[in-house]
């Protein structure tokens, strides 16, 4: 997108083509008026046209263009934080409510995809934590106890059975999670479209929102070239808001995190790696992530942003860190390679904010954006339709809190990524 090899890489070059849309131009009418095209609006815009209700996204530049279009594609339960340490947050009522709408979350992503026949390479095998030596064992196992005990589809894996399933030895073990999987992340961003678009929403891109304003009881947001006025408006921005609601931005730091893309697997290291298909990331705090697209490329991440010296550093540690857990694979050439950014909150949790009247949104995914976006987006939807009254909301309406200091953090996340990979995966057998 926008020509840069680099922001979406090997999922723009092989998701289907995005639905026909242009950039808006003179005014329109519409009861709501959603400002973003990822996971969070476009769940949005189709639940409230399947509603009925007429719907307008407003996206500055193509569906899917943020975190939805460059993300590893893990479709995971629940969010980083514990679920115990999740309720002492946010309290027992929007604690137990989130935990149970989360826990949830990745079936509605695969319901969603069943019913309007999404062609996003969903695999639905569960996903694989791994662990890395003994404390990362002893997290696995706080994890598994804790799900288990809530009822939840997960299994605690020994150091063997992690073996089978990943095809190396280099962890403690694993914690299956059979309610997860994964997807192609653009591609089911461009098939929610499909489906809003289908169901009576419409859709414009290459539209920045410049000015949002209220007049006579409703509002109107303002493009380079048009304007929407409408009832509600949705802001479904995330970590790469602009304009009137750069609050939803500040509030959250940004967590570089890379992907790069193998050339396709022969059968051979097909079966011998992820045979099953599950996704993976590990418990170490500069974490890995890997997964197969439906070609048999092996998609493998980390922190870190693929700019400046963060391009051969970053490239070269992925290099290690393959040969390190799967040296039957020998040399291996990257085809493509990208990079986004996920926006952390303070607390690691997302935020339901009411930023005027009639002005909603969630935000604040830490990196859980498929799931919870998806079904965040549908909760957004039942509440202006009256369905789903604020009392009854995941979580409580709060105002959006700068973030101190945040751009010193922004550099230790970068460039502390850097260092840990320029000495990272240097010895056999480490990872």
């Amino acid at each position: 997108m926008l020509n840069d090899p680099r922001s979406h890489g090997l999922w723009e070059r092989t998701a289907p083509a995005a639905p026909a849309t242009a950039p808006l131009s003179g005014s329109v009418q519409a009861d709501v008026v959603i400002v973003g095209a990822g996971y969070t609006g476009l769940s949005a815009a189709l639940h409230l046209a399947e509603s009925g209700v007429s719907a307008v996204v407003v996206e500055a530049v193509e569906i899917g263009f943020g975190g939805a279009g460059r993300n590893v594609g893990l479709v995971n339960a629940g969010m980083w934080v514990m679920p115990d340490q999740l309720v002492s947050t946010l309290g027992p009522v929007y604690g137990e409510r989130l935990i149970e709408l989360l826990g949830n979350a990745p079936r509605a992503v695969f319901d969603l995809i069943t019913k309007h026949g999404i062609a996003c390479e969903d695999e639905r095998a569960g996903t694989l934590h791994c662990g890395v030596g003994p404390a990362g064992l002893r997290e696995l196992e706080q994890r598994a106890a804790i799900w288990q005990k809530r009822g939840a589809p997960v299994r605690l894996l020994d150091a063997r059975e992690t073996a089978e399933k990943v095809g190396t030895t280099a962890y403690t073990g694993s914690l299956l999670d059979l309610r997860a999987g994964t997807i192609q992340p653009l591609a089911y961003a461009r098939g929610l479209a499909t489906a809003a678009i289908a169901a009576g929403a419409r859709i414009f891109t290459g539209s920045p929102v410049q000015a949002a304003s209220r007049t006579g009881g409703k509002w109107q947001v303002k493009t380079p070239d048009g304007s929407v006025t409408a009832d509600w408006v949705v802001v479904a921005t995330d970590a790469y808001s602009i304009g009137p609601w750069v609050q939803l931005r500040t509030e959250q730091v940004h967590l570089p995190y890379f992907n790069l893309a193998t050339e396709p697997l022969s059968d051979a290291m097909q079966r011998a790696i992820l045979p099953e298909r599950q996704g993976v990331w590990d418990t170490k705090s500069v974490l890995s992530s890997y997964r197969f697209d439906r070609l048999g490329r092996l998609v493998f991440g980390s922190v870190g942003a693929l700019r400046g010296t963060g391009t051969a550093v970053h490239r070269a540690w992925a290099q290690r860190s393959l040969a390190a857990l799967f040296p039957q694979l020998g040399p291996v050439r990257f085809e493509s390679e990208w990079y986004g950014q996920i926006g952390m909150t303070k607390d690691n949790l997302p935020r339901f904010h009411r930023l005027d009247r009639n002005v909603i949104g969630f935000s604040g995914y830490n990196g859980r954006g498929i799931a919870p976006g998806t079904v965040l987006g549908r909760c957004l939807a039942e509440h202006i339709t009256g369905k789903l009254p604020e009392a009854e909301m995941p979580l409580p309406s709060t105002t959006p809190e700068p973030v101190s200091g945040r751009a010193v953090q922004e550099a230790v996340y970068e460039y502390g990524a850097q260092a840990t990979h320029l000495i990272g995966a240097r010895l056999p057998g480490k990872i």
